[in-house]
């Protein structure tokens, strides 16, 4: 058995290619998991628990059968789905994490996060990224009418979509210090995140000593799965059927 890690599907309507693969992947290999981990991003958006769209209820289903079947599913808020709440984790079976996170692979202690938090470069989507997290933000927004919310969060990808098309290729990855500080923090000689959808592993130094960051990719053409057993991580594209 080994623990899944996987990151940045953006699942909504216009992606069906997704969403099927995602539960042709739920009803297989995660099958048989010893534990799945979602590092953010699971959905292109989510304007509140009361609002998903038929891809995303058919994701949470999937994840409702995954979970009956005794596996466990926990889910870290990405930029896009950072509104994840109660009525989700009741809908799905799943349970939500804190971001950052350490978790015990076979013996090692692994730092795990959505990894927009180290991109300190783009310091707008910093200032954004902590103002949508506010509570009393987050509590006006969830007040507005569900047609509202959608309007208001279709506008916001078109924003991030121009921001991102303007803002140098390094920008938008993460900060090189920003990564040894969150593994000086934690203590750990392994990172995994996602958001950066540009999957890879990575060696490094902190301090002297050896460490690793692993980035999973997105899900857009092809999936991406990072498969930690008793051997040690691997990671891997999931070509679409």
């Amino acid at each position: 058995m080994a623990a899944l890690f996987i990151s940045d599907l953006h699942i909504d309507a216009s992606r069906w290619g997704v969403t099927e693969q995602f539960l042709s992947f739920l009803a297989t290999e995660a099958k048989h998991a010893e534990a799945l981990y979602i590092l953010g991003d699971l959905f292109e958006s989510w304007v509140g628990d009361d609002a998903a769209d038929a891809a995303q209820a058919a994701a949470i289903a999937g994840l409702h059968s995954l979970t009956s079947h005794g596996v466990p599913c926990f889910v870290m808020h990405g930029n896009r789905d950072f509104l994840l709440a109660k009525q989700f984790c009741r809908m799905s079976g799943a349970l939500l994490l804190p971001d950052p996170l350490i978790v015990t692979l076979y013996g090692e202690p692994v730092l795990v996060m959505h990894g927009d938090a180290l991109c300190t470069d783009d310091r707008a989507y910093q200032r954004l990224r902590a103002t949508v997290r506010e509570a009393d933000w987050q509590r006006r927004f969830l007040a507005l009418s569900v047609a509202s919310r959608r309007a208001l969060a279709g506008a916001a990808r078109v924003g991030s979509q121009a921001h991102t098309a303007a803002m140098e290729y390094a920008i938008t990855d993460v900060n090189a210090d920003s990564v040894a500080m969150a593994l000086r923090s934690a203590g750990t000689a392994t990172l995994v995140h996602g958001h950066t959808h540009r999957p890879a592993i990575h060696a490094l130094q902190v301090d002297g000593r050896p460490c690793t960051r692993i980035v999973l990719g997105d899900w857009y053409d092809q999936g991406s799965l990072l498969r930690w057993d008793h051997n040690g991580p691997e990671l891997k594209s999931l070509p679409r059927p």
